[in-house]
């Protein structure tokens, strides 16, 4: 299978960076035999925006099926936008026929009839930590 990976941090501060998502996730992709077609990693962007260049990349090339699967760390790495658009986002990489792994939630691709309500508590999870961060940030200024 032809794989993408897909990272994203989302400070400047506390040294983040995609190296550590890039190498678990080669690692992944070489054990289940998948080649890695191409990176895209999206620097200081939040994930609650699908404004983010890499990202929208990522969706076009995947309506193009110039891939199989995309490959992302935790579904908080690929959206923290909350339930609707993180399920709109991977229907569109259904209907493309596209597949997608977390690397640290198996369960997201093998979870069969479960899995949007899977999904669903995960992209809830992930928004309110992104509003918990914000929060954060906004008392400290």
């Amino acid at each position: 299978m032809r794989s993408v990976l897909y990272t994203r941090v989302s400070t400047r501060d506390k040294g983040q960076e995609t190296a550590n998502q890039l190498r678990q996730l080669r690692e992944f992709c070489a054990a289940q035999g998948w080649s890695v077609e191409h990176d895209y990693e999206d620097h200081h962007q939040s994930g609650g925006s699908a404004y983010r260049a890499q990202f929208m990349a990522t969706m076009v090339d995947a309506a193009q099926r110039k891939f199989d699967v995309v490959v992302f760390w935790a579904l908080d790495r690929f959206s923290r936008g909350g339930v609707y658009e993180t399920h709109v986002y991977l229907k569109r990489l259904d209907e493309a026929g596209v597949r997608f792994r977390s690397f640290t939630e198996p369960y997201l691709d093998s979870c069969g009839m479960f899995r949007d309500a899977v999904i669903s508590i995960l992209a809830v999870i992930a928004k309110q930590e992104r509003l918990r961060i914000r929060r954060r940030i906004a008392t400290r200024t």
